[in-house]
């Protein structure tokens, strides 16, 4: 058990490392997808999209050391937002992806906070 609890914490701190930078990316996603697309915008989003989908699993493999001794990452509020952004990517529409990414931001930001929380 304190071996998966060790490992879980691990991940998190490689996440902490991460997570500003795609938190950045996200923004500047944002931007691109409302107007100011670039030669490299797809093959951006692609990126980021790999990203997130790294940090969800983070997120599934840890929830327990996460929200150990009180809720840091409200599950179902994560599930909710990774939904929509799902669902907007799925449509290829760059206004509702702004949106959508616009709305997670806060929920990746949220979650970085509480994986430095955890191992600190």
């Amino acid at each position: 058990m304190e071996d998966n609890r060790a490992e879980q914490i691990e991940a998190l701190e490689v996440l902490t490392e991460f997570n500003d930078r795609l938190v950045h990316n996200m923004e500047i996603i944002v931007k691109e997808l409302k107007g100011e697309r670039l030669d490299d915008t797809d093959q951006f989003l692609k990126g980021i999209v790999d990203a997130v989908n790294w940090e969800i699993q983070v997120v599934n493999g840890t929830l327990d050391t996460l929200n150990d001794g009180k809720v840091r990452v409200d599950k179902a509020g994560f599930n909710t937002a990774i939904v929509a952004l799902s669902d907007a990517i799925a449509a290829k529409d760059d206004a509702r992806m702004a949106v959508e990414f616009e709305n997670v931001i806060p929920v990746f930001q949220q979650l970085g906070e509480a994986a430095k929380e955890v191992t600190k």
